[in-house]
């Protein structure tokens, strides 16, 4: 089946009794066994749940691999799957992340004892300068939030494989509409679901796919011993998200690069972050490993005071956090996602009080752009 289809009948070889077209909600905490000796598919719902495990299918079904695992939340996802690497192992990870992520490695898994080194991994030979003999992960987003750094997926698999190392890749940006990391060589993809997956900002999620069966049975293990499980009505809403996925991609990214255009002509804005405009460094990167660029931009503008402002008076975005619904938002990274980011290490990279990240949503065009314009023009 195409991707189109698969997101509406990935998992369709499993019906309930009742014939339900969509998935039916399983609300219920515990099972009752059959027998002593006869084996359940279900006993408790933080280990599976019918309701979940037809979504963690369909997930693994668009992104190719062995399975995957829904949780309450992207950070638990990634909670999950930094449990694969042991005390006194060395991490490389983009420079660039997710402030959640870089709160978790920073203050959770380097107090356990997993060592880090942070690095702009778009730049291999940068990568290679940071491996050490006890290097067991390396950990990418690609595009990178919210500089929207672009990593060569393949290249860097290669090189994390040749040291015996595996490589994680958040996929949230891209989702596997247009991008599978697993076909590339990543050994693991996650998603903060709530976004793109779910698409209408409504529902928390995160998602841990794993290739092979082995990490997957890890996974698993990690997974039901600290819980942090998809609650069922929450996996139905994701699930209803994922049907129109492949629509609301198209329309997102179309918008996206139409803004992106149109920005790049407005002399107050000083920089715009596109993976999909040409002269973005990774350009040519996206184009070879996925099959679209996404509705994700960053800008920066020529002031703090101008930034205030767009975020003041603006009418059809929103200023809010997160990403990846049919509404449009703009974030202030400095004071929300990346608000636990030592200032120092944060303007390092680029993250300032000029500093805006725009989640393109469904609108028309002409009437996000016409919101921008009236303030910036």
């Amino acid at each position: 089946m195409k991707f189109e289809t698969l997101c509406l009948h990935a998992d369709n070889n499993i019906k309930d009794e009742w014939g339900t077209l969509n998935q039916a909600i399983c609300q219920s905490a515990t099972f009752v066994h059959k027998g002593v000796d006869v084996d359940s598919p279900y006993s408790y719902s933080r280990l599976s749940n019918p309701t979940r495990r037809h979504l963690e299918r369909t997930i693994a079904s668009l992104e190719g691999g062995y399975d995957a695992y829904a949780f309450s939340s992207g950070m638990t996802a990634i909670t999950v799957a930094m449990m694969l690497i042991n005390p006194k192992e060395h991490v490389i990870a983009t420079d660039d992340l997710y402030g959640g992520a870089l709160r978790l490695f920073n203050h959770v898994n380097k107090n356990n004892g997993i060592e880090f080194d942070f690095v702009d991994t778009s730049n291999i030979d940068l990568v290679k300068e940071k491996i050490k003999p006890n290097t067991k992960l390396i950990y990418i987003e690609t595009p990178s939030n919210p500089l929207m750094q672009v990593t060569d997926i393949k290249e860097i698999a290669n090189l994390a494989h040749s040291i015996g190392a595996l490589l994680y890749v958040d996929n949230t940006f891209l989702t596997p509409y247009y991008q599978n990391p697993l076909e590339l060589g990543a050994d693991i993809v996650l998603h903060s679901g709530t976004k793109y997956l779910g698409g209408h900002n409504d529902a928390l999620a995160g998602f841990l796919v794993a290739k092979t069966k082995e990490l997957a049975e890890k996974a698993l293990f990690y997974s039901k011993t600290i819980g942090g499980q998809l609650a069922p009505f929450d996996a139905f809403l994701i699930e209803r998200g994922i049907k129109t996925l492949p629509i609301r991609m198209d329309r997102i990214t179309d918008n996206a690069y139409k803004l992106a255009k149109w920005l790049k002509t407005n002399n107050k804005i000083k920089k715009v972050y596109y993976a999909g405009l040409e002269d973005n460094p990774g350009y040519e990167i996206v184009k070879k490993q996925a099959r679209g660029f996404g509705g994700m931009i960053s800008i920066e503008v020529e002031s703090p005071e101008l930034a205030k402002k767009i975020l003041k008076e603006v009418k059809i975005f929103q200023y809010a956090e997160s990403l990846g619904g049919v509404e449009s938002l703009i974030t202030y990274p400095m004071l929300q996602t990346h608000a636990d980011v030592p200032k120092e290490e944060r303007e390092k990279i680029g993250i300032n009080d000029r500093f805006l990240r725009i989640s393109v949503g469904i609108e028309n065009i002409d009437d996000l752009i016409n919101d921008l314009k009236a303030i910036l023009e």
